[in-house]
């Protein structure tokens, strides 16, 4: 029992976004209380880490004290075992620092894709900072592999809606505006896809201050955004 019994939440204290099928479909799976545990705390730690890209190390693991309080290597490794067979943690071994390392990815549609491009060899990992326990997320994360990545590192989870308007947005903008309109809404703590999205409509009907895709360009200018399914959000 603890010492002391916990006072309950605050109005303004942070959370950590896990999907509804989490609770739904994989919590009346679980039976092992480690699982769960472990589960829970890497979602919380990929949620907080500094940068790109988005994974642990089980270094990191081992020596994180909230994971590690009553549990030795030996179980730490069976309990990844059973988060891995189950699909939630998704397992990559890669070459960090110049030594072998397991690495775990939540099973997001951006980590799938992070993962396959590093098989593809198309991410060259060979460092990463290590991220310590109670670490908050304050940076941007740095070239990501594509905007599920991009909206799943800097702001959350992905709705089937928000996932549909991702991959309109990819064929409206350009992917350099996308990268920047997250930056800017990371940059000015406004982690929405809503304040993002007004950011490329806004530069779809402007132009950038780089000149990109004006209506002098012969690509069309930014009128070739304002057409398709969200064409109606942009006013001229």
């Amino acid at each position: 029992m603890p010492d002391k019994k916990f006072p309950g939440f605050s109005a303004v204290a942070k959370s950590t976004p896990l999907p509804d099928d989490f609770f739904s479909r994989v919590l009346p799976q679980i039976q092992d209380i480690a699982e769960l545990k472990v589960t829970l705390r890497i979602f919380y730690l990929l949620h907080h880490r500094q940068g790109n890209p988005g994974f642990v190390t089980f270094s990191e693991l081992l020596s994180d004290s909230v994971i590690m309080a009553g549990m030795e290597e030996d179980t730490l490794r069976h309990t990844l075992s059973l988060a891995v067979d189950r699909g939630t943690i998704l397992p990559l071994s890669l070459e960090i620092d110049s030594k072998q390392e397991d690495v775990y990815f939540a099973n997001m549609e951006g980590d799938r894709e992070t993962i396959a491009r590093i098989k593809r060899g198309e991410l060259n990992i060979k460092n990463t900072r290590e991220l310590k326990a109670g670490e908050e997320r304050t940076a941007y994360a740095a070239k990501p592999s594509n905007i599920f990545a991009l909206y799943e590192q800097n702001i959350g989870v992905i709705t089937p809606i928000i996932a549909e308007e991702l991959k309109e947005a990819v064929k409206l903008y350009p992917s350099q505006w996308v990268d920047e309109a997250f930056r800017e809404a990371v940059l000015l703590n406004k982690r929405s896809w809503k304040y993002i999205s007004r950011i490329l409509e806004r530069w779809s009907r402007e132009g950038k201050d780089s000149g990109e895709y004006r209506k002098s360009d012969k690509k069309g200018g930014p009128d070739k955004y304002i057409r398709g399914k969200f064409g109606h959000l942009v006013k001229r």
